[in-house]
């Protein structure tokens, strides 16, 4: 129970980490979800679908913050030639300088994980293979419990 706690914890911490760090940078027009999400996306062109299927969000959030996102410059939308239904995103330079302060605030953070030894390269190594186990084991049983 302590782990799910703690991922839960360790999430919304993150948040409050991209958040503080948007404010240093005087970036207040977006949120910390929308930042990451720009980050996940990156270089990728993606559906709303694509990025919910990935795991990263909930299909009613991820709908949201890209309508916002768009509104607010930071992607590009294009209704998919196959499925009009369909909407793809991807970055435009005003996002592109959003996910590039996401990375580099991320690379201090993790630099400073190894620097204060909380945690060096083994320890990391070990942290994500769990974490990725704990995700195939939840996956699966989204899919072959229900």
């Amino acid at each position: 129970m302590e782990s799910l706690s703690l991922v839960e914890r360790l999430h919304r911490l993150l948040l409050d980490v991209i958040k503080d760090e948007f404010e240093r940078l005087g970036i207040l027009d977006i949120n910390a979800v929308q930042a990451l999400l720009l980050f996940n996306i990156g270089d990728n062109e993606v559906t709303a679908g694509e990025l919910k299927s990935r795991g990263y969000y909930q299909g009613s959030n991820v709908s949201y913050n890209l309508k916002k996102l768009v509104e607010m410059g930071y992607m590009h939308h294009q209704r998919c030639e196959i499925d009009r239904r369909s909407v793809r995103v991807r970055l435009t330079e005003k996002g592109r300088q959003v996910r590039d302060a996401v990375a580099d605030l991320f690379e201090r953070q993790a630099n400073g994980l190894e620097r204060q030894g909380v945690l060096d390269l083994d320890g990391l190594d070990r942290v994500n293979h769990s974490l990725k186990r704990m995700e195939r084991y939840w996956t699966d049983q989204i899919r072959y419990i229900y």
